[in-house]
């Protein structure tokens, strides 16, 4: 096999050893090849494995590529979670998705949210690597800003921060709440939803 033609052959093995998302920079490194040439063999690659039906495919992850199970196996593969279970608390993943759309946020800012102490879901998620410390607030103290990582995005199946779900507006969360969850709501956002609330009642 000549090194200065790479195959789909070639790349399935390089993205298949290296389990992480690889750059296509990075890829062309290796395959020592130019970026177009590397990119023409990507979309090869994922035709021949459409094409034969495989259990993989091509998925941009945290901005990189890397070679995965096809999203219709995934509760086939959910079963190796009875192998190895890295689970987190509903508690942890509550915090996880408070920093995931409010990010960069501090421990404070976070406690203020959820109303409890959070330093076993911080330590967890910290020992994950799903999240990090992205800098220190401009504010007395200096507290620690925290934001998610690289491997919250391969994670969860993200290319980008941009790839999360929309939130509900203000508006639409406030439906159903009872008065004491429209007075948090109106601490953290807008405070005009609790005297429309109380408008509306009268």
């Amino acid at each position: 096999m000549s090194e200065t033609a790479p195959t789909t052959a070639v790349l399935e093995a390089v993205l298949f050893a290296a389990g992480d998302p690889m750059g296509m920079e990075d890829l062309a490194g290796i395959l020592q090849t130019d970026l177009l040439t590397a990119q023409n063999l990507v979309t090869r690659l994922q035709a021949e494995l459409d094409e034969r039906q495989s259990g993989l495919t091509i998925r941009r992850v945290a901005g990189g590529l890397q070679l995965a199970t096809r999203p219709e196996l995934y509760s086939v593969v959910e079963r190796l979670s009875q192998v190895v279970d890295r689970k987190i608390s509903a508690p942890t993943m509550e915090t996880l998705s408070i920093i995931a759309f409010k990010q960069p946020i501090t421990k404070q800012e976070i406690e203020h949210i959820r109303g409890v102490r959070i330093e076993r879901a911080l330590a967890k998620l910290l020992e994950l690597e799903l999240i990090s410390e992205v800098g220190r607030k401009q504010v007395l103290g200096r507290p620690i800003l925290y934001g998610t990582t690289d491997t919250f995005l391969r994670s969860f199946g993200l290319n980008s921060l941009e790839d999360l779900p929309s939130l509900p507006s203000d508006r639409e969360a406030a439906v159903g709440m009872d008065d004491e969850q429209l007075e948090l709501l109106g601490e953290l956002g807008d405070s005009s939803l609790l005297q429309e609330s109380e408008e509306n009642d009268e």
